[in-house]
């Protein structure tokens, strides 16, 4: 198989059965997917993952989920360790981009592909900074509470405020999947923010953590982690909300890893400043 060129691989829609291959690739390369995240990322689109296969053997996976009429986002691009440079990721890539169509895409790239992805029209946005460490010491604030099935309609409309496009039925699946944690920020009825924390193959993983101010992502960043004190946490920060680097900072975390967010062209207006974790560098 290492000799098989381009035109041997066949690539493929990929299905929820394929998940455990596409993330236990995610992990080797460090990027530390959520045990329960599949379900999630299928229930947005479904036909948005793919598989690249040499005599049935898959070599390559890459996702372009299509988020609305307008948007997708680009993620899990990978290539198994032993076959790369032959070709099999730009063969990968450029099948599964047609499901974009015209939409404007997103990712999160890591470092050493940012040139490649220049070279095929994605420009930056921002850097995202992953910060990882012990959970602090924090009491419950008052003010946030768990995330239950009557909240559903007031997250999604404030995830849409927070995100290019809207994503219900992620949303839906995120909320409630196994290990998954949501709490939100009600004043006086009136939602202020929300976070969400997951189980991660080494680290528990905080995502979104979207809030209306710096002391309504602090209650919520306390909240999710008041449980875990002592627990390695990570949360991937946009770079240009200095609020949310400031959080990170001062409960200890360190920065572990980093991303560019790129687009290939215009996204909707959102509310940039209210993003202090970003959901995954998968979706987005």
């Amino acid at each position: 198989m290492t000799s098989a060129a381009p035109q041997d691989l066949v690539v493929t829609q990929a299905t929820l059965a394929d998940w455990p291959v596409i993330s236990g690739w995610a992990a080797a390369e460090g990027w530390n997917p959520g045990l329960s995240d599949g379900p999630a990322f299928f229930a947005q689109d479904p036909e948005g993952f793919f598989l690249g296969r040499i005599d049935g053997e898959p070599v390559s996976a890459i996702s372009v989920v299509n988020h609305g009429p307008d948007y997708s986002f680009l993620g899990c691009y990978l290539v198994r360790p032993g076959l790369r440079g032959r070709g099999h990721g730009l063969t990968t890539w450029k099948t599964a981009l047609a499901h974009a169509g015209s939409r404007t895409i997103g990712l999160d790239g890591v470092v050493a592909q940012q040139d490649n992805y220049r070279q095929s029209g994605f420009r930056l946005a921002h850097r995202t900074i992953r910060f990882s460490g012990p959970a602090p010491e924090a009491e419950p604030p008052a003010g946030v509470r768990p995330a239950g099935p009557a909240d559903l309609a007031a997250i999604t409309a404030y995830d849409s405020a927070c995100h290019p496009a809207d994503r219900p039925r992620f949303l839906a699946e995120w909320l409630t999947a196994p290990g998954h944690r949501a709490a939100v920020r009600d004043n006086g009825g009136h939602l202020t923010g929300y976070g969400v924390i997951r189980p991660g193959r080494d680290t528990l993983r905080i995502g979104p953590l979207f809030a209306d101010t710096a002391a309504d992502a602090r209650a919520l960043f306390a909240a999710l982690t008041a449980d875990v004190a002592g627990r390695e946490v990570a949360i991937d920060v946009p770079e240009p909300n200095a609020a949310g680097v400031a959080l990170a900072e001062q409960a200890g975390l360190r920065p572990s890893f980093e991303t560019a967010r790129m687009y290939t062209g215009p996204v909707r207006a959102y509310a940039q400043e209210r993003v202090f974790g970003v959901t995954t560098l998968e979706l987005g």
